[in-house]
């Protein structure tokens, strides 16, 4: 199956783009009901597709178990659209905001409009959550969409198209696939808003693209994004929240758990910890259907390249959960590793690590951590495992990062009502709740002036009314006269 055996033309593009935007012209704001059969129709097609779902992306991964995807993408989609269904009046109803004294007698609000036509470049790793989501919350707003799934995933990318064809017209949802040349046209197109997850890198240049036309951004990038564990704090959930963060997609998530700074008095109870926990996880070490490849031979390469940078330069490597009497045949099949006492001069601690490696750091005292995560870029996430509530608090009020979880891993990513973004190199905006709705909304400000209007006082010529609407509002200043006395008034 082959997602590129119709290349796009550039004048395809603009010409997709023109009708969608004919389209919304003349429509440009659906109603509640129309939204809500739109997202209903949604959430039907991703029902109907989710054999050829899973199966498309198992083999675009090599392996990844039908549960995985089940719960990791087609449960948050549903879970999605069923919230912004359930909230949408409540998100699209108007606000009335406050009226300064002298325009008493007229009323002020802001009205939420459809911004027009949303572009979506969805990433790989989770080829269906990130590009449904990000579709259902652009329709929950009232706009067309166009969509650029990845193109390391050609399968799922070719489902995708030809199920959200048979679901929508054209003018209302458009899947593009190719690659990175693509990619590159379909940022310079002059949406009203343009949603890209990705690396870093790659947010740059699609950022730049967007400038020539001034288009809003929402970027969810990636980061290193760092799990610090509590002194004493080496128990059964800990570890489980960990592995399944660090392990699931095989570590090919962009809120994975990058390092773990853990104490020094803690780090050979982690490592048993970890390993044990891993092959709780996966009896038949990586062979187990339910362990994720990895999504390409250049990441494959990638990832053992970082290990062997990180041996090179003095870390000890572990593989968990790896049984030595049965060897790893599937394809792309990368064991969970450990790197012990992993440091600055090691590209894994640099790069954003993307699959089953997990850096090893061991601190002193909780400000070596704070100061630690606060001499990086800022992460996407960050996760704290403890009950010292003092501790916590100082970990919460002094770093920055996009979210944080307190005694889970990506957890987090589930919750519809938070906001989900990063800042800084992890990225910029949020969508997710109703900062999703508004991200892809345009917050118009009414003021409406009835017939009788203090305002009026305001204009020229100016005179006693005048000075009394200044003093109501400034109050009295203090002047000196020519006789040296001081006097109050204007």
């Amino acid at each position: 199956m082959n997602a590129f055996a119709e290349p796009i033309h550039p004048s395809q593009l603009e010409a997709l783009f023109n009708q969608q935007r004919q389209a919304f012209l003349s429509q440009p704001a659906p109603d509640i009901s129309k939204r809500k059969a739109q997202l209903a129709m949604l959430r039907s097609a991703v029902l109907a597709f989710r054999d050829e779902i899973e199966t498309a992306i198992s083999a675009d991964f090599g392996n990844r178990s039908r549960h995985e995807t089940g719960i990791m993408e087609l449960a948050g989609v549903v879970q999605a659209i069923d919230y912004l269904s359930r909230k949408l009046r409540r998100f699209m109803k108007r606000q009335r905001r406050h009226v300064g004294l002298f325009y008493r007698a007229g009323q002020a609000y802001v009205e939420y409009q459809p911004k027009g036509i949303i572009g979506v470049m969805a990433p790989w790793n989770y080829p269906i959550s990130l590009t449904m989501i990000p579709l259902a919350t652009a329709i929950a707003a009232g706009n067309r969409v166009m969509l650029k799934p990845s193109e390391l995933t050609p399968r799922t990318s070719e489902v995708i198209k030809r199920m959200l064809a048979e679901t929508f017209a054209t003018e209302d949802v458009a899947v593009v696939l190719g690659g990175p040349a693509v990619g590159a046209e379909f940022s310079g197109l002059p949406f009203d808003h343009l949603l890209f997850t990705g690396s870093t890198q790659v947010g740059r240049q699609v950022m730049k693209a967007a400038s020539d036309h001034l288009v809003p951004l929402t970027l969810e990038l990636g980061g290193k994004s760092p799990v610090i564990v509590s002194q004493g704090h080496i128990n059964d959930q800990t570890m489980k929240s960990i592995v399944f963060g660090k392990l699931s997609n095989g570590g090919q998530t962009c809120v994975a758990p990058d390092y773990a700074l853990v104490h020094e008095d803690d780090r050979d109870a982690f490592v048993k910890a970890y390993t044990d926990t891993v092959a709780r996880f996966y009896p038949d070490g990586p062979t187990s259907v339910d362990y994720t490849s990895i999504v390409s031979d250049g990441h494959h390469a990638r990832l053992l390249n970082l290990v062997e940078d990180a041996r090179q330069k003095g870390a000890k490597v572990i593989e968990t959960g790896v049984n030595p009497e049965r060897a790893i045949t599937r394809i792309r099949t990368f064991a969970p590793t450990l790197i012990i006492d992993a440091n600055d001069q090691m590209a894994v601690m640099h790069e954003e690590i993307f699959g089953p490696i997990l850096p090893v750091c061991t601190y002193r005292t909780i400000d070596e951590v704070i100061e630690y995560v606060n001499n990086r870029p800022r992460p996407l996430a960050l996760y704290y495992f403890g009950y010292d509530n003092d501790e916590r608090d100082a970990v919460l009020r002094r770093t920055t990062s996009g979210n944080v979880g307190v005694n889970n891993a990506i957890m987090h990513v589930a919750q519809d009502d938070l906001p989900f973004g990063g800042i800084g190199p992890s990225g910029m905006g949020a969508y997710h709740g109703i900062e999703g709705f508004r991200a892809m909304s345009h917050a118009k400000g009414v003021f409406v002036q009835s017939r009788w209007s203090l305002a009026r006082l305001l204009h020229a010529p100016f005179g006693s009314l005048a000075n009394f609407a200044l003093v109501m509002t400034l109050g009295r200043s203090r002047k000196r006269a020519a006789d040296g006395k001081i006097k109050l008034g204007f």
